[in-house]
């Protein structure tokens, strides 16, 4: 008889301001570890927690759980920009002097949470370990914004939403045909109408404001 130690680390992860605790299942005769914690750029909040180390890739699954590489990276990248979006966006709601743009701010605050939350739970039913925080280079966008007052502020974020929404378009547009899990894209598709809509509110705030200073 194998004895098959299978030990399945509860995937802590909450995706940042307000995003819930996702947990998995531990297996007959396992131990469950305590997961560490993170920090996001914005507030002090807490970041996603996870497990450096541990999960899918320790993990024994049945050819059906798994992921194809590409798959696993694109969930990935989407869980780090997620991120960046919410901790723009709360950035934004609380410092934009517009009411326009904090109303856009909190607008894409609640989607992307939205998207965040089901992506966690995609995460973890396919056992794919998430990112702790943004990307550096996220993370320094944020860093960036946050020092900015005003109408700068404004213009900045506004620019910023428009730059990342067209790349993330570019890449949700791509994985929609390439992913090979369908309950991944099933959550692609549904997400894509939601960043388009983001776009295209952040390029008619563009607009109203070049014709305010005109």
């Amino acid at each position: 008889m194998n004895h098959h130690h299978l030990r399945a680390v509860p995937l802590a992860l909450a995706l940042v301001f307000g995003a819930g605790w996702a947990s998995a299942q531990t297996g007959a005769n396992t131990a469950a570890t305590t997961p560490s914690t993170g920090s996001s750029m914005t507030g002090g909040q807490a970041a996603p927690h996870t497990q450096a180390g541990t999960g899918t890739r320790n993990t024994e699954t049945s050819k059906d759980d798994q992921l194809s590489r590409s798959d696993r990276k694109f969930i990935e990248d989407a869980a780090g920009d997620g991120m960046y979006e919410v901790q723009a966006g709360q950035l934004a709601a609380s410092k934009a002097q517009s009411p326009d743009v904090k109303d856009f701010a909190n607008k894409m605050v609640g989607d992307h949470e939205k998207a965040n939350n089901e992506l966690v739970q995609l995460a973890n039913a396919k056992k794919v370990e998430l990112p702790a925080a943004p990307s550096r280079g996220k993370r320094h966008e944020t860093e960036k914004l946050s020092k900015k007052s005003g109408g700068d502020f404004d213009r900045m974020f506004i620019d910023a939403s428009i730059k990342d929404h067209e790349k993330d378009i570019k890449k949700f547009e791509k994985a929609s045909g390439k992913v090979k899990d369908p309950q991944l894209k099933a959550w692609v598709d549904k997400t894509l109408p939601v960043l388009r809509d983001h776009l295209a509110m952040a390029q008619k705030l563009k607009g109203g404001a070049k014709k305010s200073a005109s």
